[in-house]
């Protein structure tokens, strides 16, 4: 049997994977009162194999004062013999923040109040968990075919977890920096394939606008120097605690040059000991 305890911060998606693993054939319950789990678990245990051999319980913070006895049923699976995993779903405070204004709900611990105390609140009261997650999945930059896909990987196809993602993100100066970026590159020093008429309406997808900008005389060097740079950076960001790093790649219209770098970096790093990402934010504009 597989027993997955799905929890984390409110608004970091965790009603969404919990209808992902019961699309995937998982039995789900979200909510399930604390006091239960074990039972429950030692019920599914003992019932028919194929109808309880995949589990996934919802826990969080609206199990109120009841997370405190957590850490005694969690003791209490494992003396069962039950092997149960944790999945954290996290997201950065400004994300949760919009989240909650886009869907005009309210946190459950901020009452009236300011949803920033209730985001606070909640850290503090389910750092416990997070401590002891198998899985930390940090969703901020995540897009729901993102987030499925990691999900498919580690619970449906048992592939290896990656803790760590980096989304490498093409865009245009003219249309502003990405409010995510963690980091901000400017590659206005290329070769602009813009002013050459047969490119002009191609984009960095297109074999002749790539051939264009990695011809440009200082491309290789600075695609080198980069790669140093950021494979310098990752596992430092990782012992510092970061989930992930948002490698912002600007342009003037965010169609050419930037693209291809995005495309090129995307391709180094592909591979590594981590989830790597592309995407081209104003590539159609």
């Amino acid at each position: 049997m597989r027993f997955v305890i799905v929890t984390g911060m409110s608004g970091a998606g965790k009603s969404s994977v919990l209808n992902m693993l019961e699309d995937a054939g998982y039995f789900c319950a979200d909510n399930l009162p604390v006091q239960l789990i074990s039972k429950f678990a030692q019920i599914a245990e003992t019932t028919n194999k194929g109808d309880f051999d995949k589990i996934a319980i919802g826990v969080d913070i609206r199990s109120g004062h009841a997370l405190e006895e957590v850490e005694p049923v969690l003791t209490e699976l494992r003396e069962m013999r039950i092997k149960y995993e944790i999945l954290f779903l996290d997201a950065s405070d400004e994300v949760l923040i919009k989240r909650f204004k886009e869907t005009r709900r309210n946190h459950p611990l901020a009452g009236n109040g300011r949803v920033e105390t209730g985001i606070e609140e909640e850290r503090r009261k389910i750092a416990f968990l997070k401590g002891k997650a198998d899985y930390v999945l940090d969703t901020s930059t995540l897009l729901i075919r993102d987030l499925k896909q990691q999900i498919d990987g580690i619970f449906v196809k048992n592939k290896g977890f990656k803790n760590f993602f980096v989304t490498v993100l093409s865009f245009g100066f003219k249309y502003g920096i990405p409010v995510d970026a963690d980091m901000v590159l400017d590659v206005r020093f290329l070769a602009n394939p813009y002013y050459v008429h047969s490119l002009k309406h191609k984009t960095g997808m297109d074999p002749e606008v790539r051939e264009y900008v990695t011809n440009s005389p200082k491309f290789n060097e600075f695609i080198t120097k980069l790669i140093d740079m950021v494979e310098f950076l990752i596992p430092n960001y990782i012992n510092e605690g970061k989930n992930g790093l948002v490698i912002a790649i600007g342009c003037t219209g965010g169609k050419h040059r930037s693209v291809t770098v995005a495309n090129a970096l995307y391709e180094m790093l592909e591979g590594a000991e981590y989830s790597v990402k592309v995407d081209h934010r104003d590539i159609n504009k």
